[in-house]
């Protein structure tokens, strides 16, 4: 029962966030005015966060020639879960499942100082990856959806400092969302099925044993989980339960040992040699939608005030009270807050329950006590007092 009650599918309909239209396609979740605001809160907090750390923001498209995931490796490695070929003119492009390729090309575009490392390419990018049509459901598990990815280009005795900023950041991220307590840490390394990864036994060794020493140093808790590495590298993923008890990745950080020679990528050392970085896959916030529907489960639809759509709402009890309410709107809205006015011609206890639905957290109602003496009535949704 608390499952269902929590269920982001059903609050989602409920509160008007998301539709999903058999004629748009399974898989393609499209998000309502309210819930673009959600998502908009989300993507604002986490690109001014990112800036602060010294991430630059960068824009790439969402096609690709197949070619250059060929040179990836992830044509060879990650076909099954990439959409067929687009032919435009005699030339095969595919819809890209990740940014890395685009990213690298940024990267290529110039030489680069060893002083200016780490290089650190951030981007809220769209995405497309095959699902099984049984495996669909709601946000959590799309086709189409867009990640808070970024690659950081370091000198490789580097590597174990970035990735514990990494760290930082995605903990910064856990503890203001409010899901610190119900995620853990999966340290994602190899098995001995040598096809599905690499050949670069010295590498991997490499990677693996920084890996672990940084889950060491920062007292991290991971659970161990061979089989689950990158096609490139080890993982350290943020793992977290459904309301229907589904594991399922919030967050996954690389350690890439391959990719950057693949496309000759260099940087210009202090003794003028030119050498090669070492890459940082990174997702601070996730993918949103798939965060979107664990908060919205996580909190049961009643978000944390600063990511709500509709933060108060203004309920005139008559119409006579409603050009003060409509003043009332005015005066929050030029506070910045986000404001609707229910002036339906609807009994007051209706209009309050269905906010309450909505899980509003401001209700402010307005009779003719109120208008004669300027205030309002405010009702806490978090308390329900007046």
């Amino acid at each position: 029962e608390e499952a269902e009650r929590r269920d982001h599918r059903k609050l989602g309909k409920e509160m008007d966030l998301f539709v999903i239209s058999p004629d748009v396609g399974k898989g393609l979740p499209m998000f309502t005015d309210k819930g673009t605001t959600i998502r908009r809160a989300l993507e604002r907090f986490i690109v001014d966060e990112e800036l602060k750390r010294g991430y630059l923001h960068v824009q790439t498209p969402i096609l690709g020639r197949k070619h250059l995931y060929e040179i990836s490796g992830h044509w060879e490695h990650y076909q099954d879960s990439m959409y067929p070929p687009i032919n435009v003119d005699g030339e095969d492009y595919v819809l890209r499942p990740m940014t890395c390729p685009h990213h690298f090309m940024l990267y290529a575009a110039r030489p680069h100082s060893y002083k200016e490392l780490p290089v650190r390419y951030a981007e809220i990018s769209p995405m497309y990856r095959k699902e099984r049509s049984g495996e669909l459901t709601g946000l959590i598990r799309v086709m189409g959806f867009h990640l808070a990815d970024a690659h950081i280009f370091c000198k490789p005795e580097d590597v174990k400092p970035v990735f514990r900023e990494v760290v930082d950041l995605i903990n910064f991220v856990m503890d203001t969302l409010g899901l610190a307590d119900r995620c853990w840490y999966r340290l994602s390394l190899r098995d001995d099925q040598k096809e599905k990864y690499i050949d670069d036994p010295q590498g991997w060794a490499m990677a693996e044993r920084d890996m672990r020493e940084i889950c060491e140093e920062l007292k991290l808790d991971a659970q161990v989980e061979p089989g689950h590495a990158a096609f490139y590298g080890p993982k350290l993923d943020v793992q977290m339960a459904t309301v229907g008890g589904r594991e399922e990745t919030l967050f996954t950080n690389q350690i890439d040992i391959a990719l950057a020679q693949r496309f000759h990528l260099e940087y210009i050392a202090e003794d003028g040699s030119r050498r090669m970085p070492w890459v940082v896959h990174r997702s601070s916030i996730g993918c949103l939608e798939r965060t979107i529907a664990f908060l919205v489960e996580h909190y049961a639809g009643a978000l944390p005030l600063w990511m709500m759509p509709v933060q108060v709402k203004v309920l005139p009890i008559t119409d006579e009270q409603t050009p003060y309410a409509a003043g009332i709107k005015a005066q929050l809205e030029a506070l910045g807050l986000r404001v609707e006015l229910d002036d339906r011609k609807e009994t007051l206890n209706r209009k309050v329950r269905e906010a309450k639905m909505q899980k509003i957290p401001y209700l402010c109602v307005v009779g003719q006590r109120e208008a004669l003496e300027g205030t309002v009535t405010v009702t806490n949704r978090d308390t329900d007092r007046k």
